[in-house]
């Protein structure tokens, strides 16, 4: 579920920061722009393990701050296919459900195509229903422990908000009467539940 990968940047330290020893300060830099943000094609990234290379700093005209070259290990969240994960269940709509692993990464998504066959919504549930046999249903509760399999990784380029569309999101938000959008992740994984053993672990202790 975890990996250590190998990542090269070029890190600016700010003046304000000159008094910590260069470990120290660019270790704060790496993690105020990696930890807890997506890596394209890569992961979510934890947090920075350790440094690899550092070069000498280098100043440029006009700016107090000094760049570095660096060469780091970051520890990336990225299930390979095929891994089996333990989540709770964030959501059910009558396209599939949503998965969240303990609130630390919530764009999880089975689509009811990769659910036991026969599996059905339940509007006035507001949960999936899989009728096991003749006599038995069982339900994906939502805040339920489920198991199941990744299928994918999915990465999207997102662009950064501008400042007006932030302003716009802003103004959406004291709208009550104003839908909200929601946009794709830039890192999102798809899991199915087809085989003996995955959906809810209640139903198999």
């Amino acid at each position: 579920m975890f990996i250590l990968s190998k990542i090269s940047d070029l890190v600016r330290i700010p003046p304000d920061q000159f008094h910590r020893d260069s470990i120290s300060a660019i270790m704060h830099q790496l993690n105020k722009r990696y930890a807890n943000k997506i890596v394209p094609r890569i992961g979510l990234c934890v947090t920075i393990y350790d440094l690899l290379e550092v070069d000498q700093g280098q100043l440029k005209p006009g700016d107090g701050g000094s760049y570095i070259n660096v060469t780091f290990r970051a520890i990336i969240f990225k299930p390979f296919v095929g891994e089996i994960i333990t989540g709770w269940i964030a959501e059910c709509t009558n396209e599939g459900i949503k998965v969240s692993l303990s609130g630390a990464f919530s764009d999880i998504f089975i689509p009811k195509n990769m659910l036991f066959e026969g599996c059905y919504f339940a509007p006035e549930d507001n949960a999936w229903v899989w009728p096991m046999d003749e006599e038995t249903k069982l339900y994906f509760d939502i805040n339920e422990k489920i198991r199941f399999r990744v299928e994918k990784e999915v990465f999207l380029d997102v662009k950064p908000k501008s400042p007006k569309e932030k302003e716009l999101e802003e103004q959406a938000q004291n709208d009550e009467e104003q839908p909200k959008v929601e946009k794709p992740p830039a890192y999102a994984l798809l899991g199915s539940c087809q085989t003996d053993g995955m959906g809810l672990i209640s139903w198999w202790e």
